[in-house]
């Protein structure tokens, strides 16, 4: 008996409906939003992550050297990956890009709510516009997600920020300071005690007391003493890219699910302009659903030309934890559409009819194992067959099968030369 690993899930059929219906909800708005599946590798060179991330993030990786000598890791995150083939195929690719896919990801790490080792999520990300109305179309197609999975805007908001703010006042407080280090902090502010919050703002180069009103100044979240306190071109670019951004989400009509949220600045060191994080509304959920935003360097620092760039992606995991806290996960529970039930020496005329209802594009299953006449119609009722089609031996001799509805338990007989016919879904209500 071998267990399984931690960190990792088995996912049985029930469980799997309910995740494939998510799925679905989730990559259906993202093909209506005109982005377009793309597959991608599990591993790739560890020195991907090393370049962008330094040696420290190895042990984070599920790292190892294959046979031929490569390092080489399971990918823990799709930025990178999209970021390298889009590079690979720059100029052919039609301008702007907008991809999507849905894969698993893997990090050694402490599992811990909503988060796992092996961990799946969608990507979305639109490569070649540093228009607003990108960062906003990206916005609404997640809020639109979330709607269609039956969420409201009681349920979820969208904590929006922007990293040059956080970067221009961080620099118009102390020129030396270390601002991603600083905005690393900013990223754990929530997470830790205060006072740590500002010994790592400290240790990034501000004085106690610049820590304290920088804090104050993020957590007021008021644009215009910003732009008052940090007379800077780049803190005023943002805030007008920050207003914009907001004023095309208006248009997209998804400006209540957001909340202007400076504190929200997201960890990694890509990121360059607006950045999100989705939260459970009610906290229940006590991390952050999904995240996105602006990482308009990538590209080019993938070898690439100049192209900016702006994503999201909704792990599957915490979207769970959402969905069940709020009442709208599916139901878990399989969907078979007809049974057909073989009673004595009738595997032709049965398989005849099992054939015709999935070309019909039905769900149908048929015994496989020779089983009882009662046992067959118990696993009928575990599958959730809504009809099961009753084949017997006696029924054949004057031309019949038998329909039972498992619902209400009532039957009759039809004539089998003409079922299932030309009818798309027969029931027993189309030969009363």
């Amino acid at each position: 008996m071998y267990d399984r690993l931690k960190g990792f899930r088995d996912f049985y059929p029930e469980e799997m409906a309910a995740r494939r219906a998510m799925i679905d909800t989730l990559e259906a708005t993202a093909q209506q939003y005109g982005f377009r599946e793309v597959g991608t590798p599990a591993l790739e060179r560890t020195a991907m992550y090393v370049d962008k991330s330094g040696e420290a993030i190895v042990d984070e990786l599920y790292a190892f050297e294959d046979d031929g000598g490569r390092g080489v890791a399971l990918t823990p995150e799709l930025t990178p990956t999209v970021a390298r083939m889009v590079v690979a195929k720059q100029q052919a690719l039609a301008k702007p890009i907008k991809w999507f896919s849905t894969r698993p990801f893997w990090r050694y790490e402490e599992p811990q709510q909503g988060r796992f080792r092996e961990f799946y999520q969608l990507n979305a990300d639109i490569f070649g516009s540093d228009d607003p109305t990108a960062d906003a179309e990206i916005l609404a197609y997640a809020a639109d997600a979330l709607s269609g999975l039956g969420l409201t805007a009681e349920d979820f908001e969208f904590r929006l920020s922007h990293r040059d703010i956080l970067g221009g006042l961080l620099e118009s407080m102390a020129g030396d300071v270390d601002t991603r280090a600083a905005i690393r902090a900013v990223d754990k502010s929530e997470k830790i005690e205060r006072a740590e919050y500002h010994d790592l703002l400290v240790d990034a180069g501000l004085t106690r007391d610049q820590a304290m009103e920088f804090e104050t100044l993020l957590e007021t979240g008021d644009l215009e003493e910003l732009l008052a306190f940090a007379e800077t071109e780049r803190v005023r670019s943002a805030v007008e890219n920050l207003r914009a951004v907001l004023s095309a989400a208006e248009d997209y009509g998804v400006r209540e699910y957001i909340t202007l949220s400076l504190e929200t600045a997201r960890g990694l060191d890509y990121y360059t302009g607006v950045v999100f994080e989705c939260f459970d509304s009610t906290g229940d959920v006590s991390r952050a659903v999904f995240g996105g935003g602006r990482y308009d360097d990538l590209i080019e620092s993938f070898g690439g030309q100049s192209m900016p760039a702006v994503g999201v992606a909704p792990g599957l995991a915490p979207l769970s934890l959402l969905l069940q806290r709020a009442g709208v996960w599916p139901e878990e529970a399989l969907e078979t559409d007809y049974y057909v039930l073989q009673i004595g020496d009738t595997q032709s005329e049965a398989a005849r009819i099992v054939r015709d209802l999935r070309e019909a594009g039905h769900v149908v299953e048929t015994d496989v194992s020779d089983r009882s006449f009662g046992a067959q119609l118990e696993y009928a009722d575990s599958i959730n067959a809504r009809t099961v089609v009753i084949v017997g031996e006696q029924d054949l001799e004057e031309d019949q099968v038998t329909l039972k509805n498992m619902a209400s338990g009532d039957q009759l007989q039809v004539p089998v030369e003409t079922f299932p016919g030309k009818n798309p879904e027969p029931r027993l209500t189309d030969y009363e």
